[in-house]
């Protein structure tokens, strides 16, 4: 009878006291094709494995020293060893002997004197149980792996039409916006010129009969007196300068938004990005002024001389939002808590020493976070916030728009109580052939 051919060359270890037993195994496996270790004892046989593991183990019960139980428990305590097929080799044929064996680990017992097509089969059986179990754990792996990445996919595909969704509704907010807003707001402002020309003939006009009548009769001095004339005269201009005002603030939000969600730059385009940041920021401007249980968020900023960077103009403005929000959330919950009486946004950009990179680092003063959050912000649907106040996509969003749209970096620095650091590392050149050549790594280190 000879080996299984599909596992050809298998090393049985054989552990006997007694070289006649020895012998006869040997020069039996040997013509079967196995390769064949000896180990005298069982002191000898646990040396033997620290070095090399064999496919089997046939193991005498009784031996001087450490007796076949013992080893068999030490051989299945270790790691390296503890799935290696262990056949008892033993003249008992006490039923508790056999339990105990079996208990320890032991696949199988073989009773002396031996019976040669026994023990091969026995051997035989047990050998490709192992390669099965081996087979199917290596397939269990393979199957787990493959299912990881589709879950992996299946969140991207989903942050992505999250981001779409989010985008599109962007979009026809500011459509909207435009059309509801940008068409009154501009006529109010094309007639503000021509009512303060009017205004200022008025005045004129009054200047003029004042001078040439300087006692009006009783019912014109009561009515220049009860609408008080002077006043209103000083007032006016005032009056018409802060509409002037505030309809342009009007018009910059209007077109802050338009800038921000870019809905009609779809496409890869060199843009000025300190444009997408200074528009996120004021969108968010109320929630930067202080408030009856907070100060106001003081926001200082350093830009640098970046040129135009090719990006997806609104997905970049998006991040800058969600970084920017969070920040601001963070501030607002060490304010209430008391931990931070002075709250600050920093703002950072510059181009990197590769001359092919810039970094944007938005930072605060907050509270921090502790490493078992650090290391799960940018997972999808991870969120500290409690249930209806945040969906924990905002980060993952952002991680997947700055990596996988514009090939770049996105990471943090916290600790407890030493606030929170964001960098954002782009190429300037995204789709260009000037892009060629550079290379990201060991160039994009905070």
């Amino acid at each position: 009878m000879t080996a299984n051919v599909e596992t050809p060359q298998q090393t049985i270890l054989v552990v006997d006291d007694t070289p006649t037993n020895i012998q006869v195994l040997f020069d039996l496996l040997d013509a079967s094709g196995y390769r064949v270790a000896i180990a005298k004892s069982g002191e000898s046989a646990l040396k033997r494995l620290q070095t090399s593991v064999p496919d089997l183990i046939l193991l005498d019960v009784m031996m001087p020293g450490i007796d076949g139980f013992e080893t068999c428990r030490q051989i299945k305590a270790n790691e390296h060893t503890c799935d290696v097929p262990v056949i008892f080799m033993t003249a008992l044929s006490d039923t508790l002997d056999k339990v105990k064996g079996l208990k320890l680990g032991a696949v199988d017992y073989i009773t002396k004197p031996i019976q040669h097509e026994e023990v091969l089969a026995r051997i035989t059986v047990h050998l490709q149980l192992r390669h099965l179990m081996h087979t199917l754990e290596a397939q269990v792996e393979e199957r787990t792996a493959e299912l990881r990445q589709t879950l992996t996919t299946l969140e991207q595909t989903q942050l992505q039409l999250v981001q779409n969704a989010k985008m599109s509704s962007l979009g026809q907010l500011v459509a909207g916006v435009a059309h509801e807003i940008n068409n009154p707001v501009n006529f109010i402002y094309g007639n503000l010129e021509p009512a303060e020309t009017y205004m200022k003939d008025l005045v004129q006009l009054i200047e003029s009969y004042k001078t040439h009548v300087p006692n009006p009769p009783a019912t014109v001095q009561a009515c220049m007196e009860e609408i008080d004339l002077e006043f209103v005269q000083a007032d006016l201009p005032r009056l018409i300068n802060s509409m002037k005002l505030g309809v342009e603030r009007i018009r910059k939000i209007v077109l802050s938004l338009r800038n921000f969600s870019r809905i009609d730059e779809a496409d890869v385009k060199p843009v000025n990005l300190h444009d997408g940041i200074e528009s996120t920021l004021l969108i968010l401007q109320n929630r930067l002024k202080a408030k009856p249980d907070a100060p106001a968020v003081t926001v200082t900023k350093d830009y640098g001389n970046l040129p135009p960077v090719e990006c997806y103009a609104s997905q970049l403005n998006q991040v800058f939002m969600n970084l920017l929000s969070n920040s601001i959330d963070a501030l607002e919950e060490a304010g209430l808590a008391g931990t931070v009486l002075q709250p600050e946004l920093q703002i950072k950009t510059s181009v990197l020493l590769d001359t092919a990179h810039i970094c944007i680092e938005i930072a605060d003063n907050g509270p921090g976070m502790p490493p078992e959050v650090k290391q799960k912000i940018f997972d999808a649907f991870f969120t500290t916030k409690s249930a209806g106040q945040g969906t924990g996509l905002g980060l993952s969003i952002s991680h997947q728009i700055i990596v996988d749209k514009h090939q770049g970096e996105l990471t943090c620095q916290s600790a407890l109580g030493q606030g929170t650091r964001f960098f954002i590392k782009i190429p300037i050149y995204l789709n260009s052939h000037r892009s060629q050549g550079y290379a990201m790594a060991g160039q994009l280190s905070p």
